[in-house]
């Protein structure tokens, strides 16, 4: 029994292994016997973190460097990342544009880095476990039910990462525009995986959760329509008006207030609606996106000037008259 307790492992006699050498420079056997787990062992796990450590730091570098715009000179410049897929980005956004694209990229490299991190270090860590004799089977099966329970459990967070990373690619959306998502409509601030920033007409700041929004409503994409709707009284003759709203609106959007945001000739619809105090005529105008209530604004103003001009009565002109002099005590006509 000591005789056999006593002899010497025979992975002694493999020339060049870790026992071998431990064991002609120690003479102790336990340590030559236990060799896998001194030396070579901690030499693999090693080696295995150090390679995945490397792998997961080049990707992040060639994920930083197709999704990074340089800080200078990148007027115009899309990042690499960013060339396949389709972007929706209005001209009129100008340097903005700019910022649009680099967040973007930016929150689309964040989800690859991530995924990239998780994927190395998950099998470096299953590889270390695999080199310490650690069964892998059970590991799996619970990761996979703690997998299912987290997915029940933070479902809505899964929605409104997987909904924001969807309107990433697809560009539904950007810095810039002006959207309409339901609940809010105003100028997207920021866009993240998450959460969308808007920021309305009166200065309220929205934070919209990107799995809540069923749709979206861009009007910075491609192009609008500015309409107008000039009201008539009951007695204005409709072909002399619309023929002086053509000219007027011909006229205002040649002026160069106008011109740069216009891209087509305005079309006069004709009547609209009538109503109890009116006559509803429609004018509309192609405008670059985003540029239609400026336009409606200025087009408002100066048809109206236009009509009285030519003579026109305002709708309820004569009862607001009739009013004022009740008010001030003039005598009826």
């Amino acid at each position: 029994m000591n005789a056999v307790l006593s002899a010497p492992p025979s992975c002694i006699s493999e020339t060049g292994s870790w026992c071998a050498q431990i064991y002609s420079v120690t003479h102790n056997e336990w340590l030559a016997a236990s060799a896998g787990w001194l030396v070579t062992k901690p030499l693999k796990i090693i080696m295995i973190l150090v390679i995945a450590f490397v792998v997961r730091y080049l990707t992040k570098r060639l994920i930083e460097r197709v999704t990074t715009l340089p800080a200078s000179g990148s007027d115009g410049k899309i990042p690499s990342l960013l060339r396949p897929l389709r972007e929706r980005a209005p001209e009129m956004l100008g340097s903005a544009v700019v910022e649009r694209r680099r967040q973007r990229a930016k929150t689309i490299g964040s989800v690859l880095k991530s995924m990239a991190t998780f994927l190395i270090y998950g099998l470096a860590f299953i590889l270390v476990l695999g080199e310490l004799g650690i069964d892998l089977a059970p590991i799996i099966a619970s990761a996979g039910i703690v997998g299912v329970a987290l997915g029940f459990g933070a479902q809505n967070l899964v929605k409104d990462f997987l909904s924001g990373m969807f309107m990433m690619i697809e560009d539904q959306y950007g810095v810039g525009d002006v959207v309409d998502v339901g609940e809010a409509t105003g100028t997207v601030e920021a866009v993240g995986l998450r959460i969308t920033t808007l920021r309305d007409l009166k200065g309220t700041v929205w934070y919209v959760r990107n799995g809540e929004v069923l749709r979206v409503g861009n009007s910075s994409q491609g192009f609008a329509y500015a309409v107008v709707d000039v009201p008539l009284s009951y007695s204005a003759d409709v072909d002399k008006a619309t023929e002086v709203l053509s000219g007027a609106a011909t006229k205002a959007v040649e002026a160069d207030a106008l011109s740069a945001n216009v891209l087509e000739p305005p079309e006069m619809l004709g009547v609209e609606q009538v109503t109890p105090e009116g006559i509803m005529v429609r004018l509309t105008v192609k405008v670059r996106p985003g540029k239609q209530w400026a336009v409606q604004r200025k087009l408002r103003g100066q048809l109206l000037g236009a009509l009285e001009e030519a003579g026109f009565e305002p709708p309820l002109g004569r009862l607001l008259s009739s009013m004022q002099d009740k008010q001030s005590g003039a005598p009826r006509s």
